[in-house]
């Protein structure tokens, strides 16, 4: 896990925006969306399109992924705990 990874896992313990991600962690786009594929890919994070709605091909995230919320999976979770 890269330091980007950890603390992009770090802000989704709780359901968050794409626009609370950017704020937080003050990052560019490109590292974002980047950083967000990579976990989406390593099956760390879930996609969703609105709170209760789950995206399964979330892939690729740099047409649609700034309108999208994330979430850490148990897997991302017990990987982020254990670094």
């Amino acid at each position: 896990m890269t330091n980007d990874e950890f603390d992009l896992l770090d802000e989704l313990y709780f359901l968050q925006s794409y626009q609370y991600l950017k704020s937080s962690l003050e990052w560019e786009d490109n590292k974002l969306l980047m950083n967000l594929a990579q976990l989406l890919e390593k099956g760390w994070i879930r996609c969703y399109s609105a709170p209760e709605n789950e995206i399964f091909d979330a892939l690729p995230l740099t047409e649609k992924g700034k309108a999208y919320y994330y979430l850490a999976t148990k897997e991302g979770l017990l990987t982020h705990n254990t670094i």
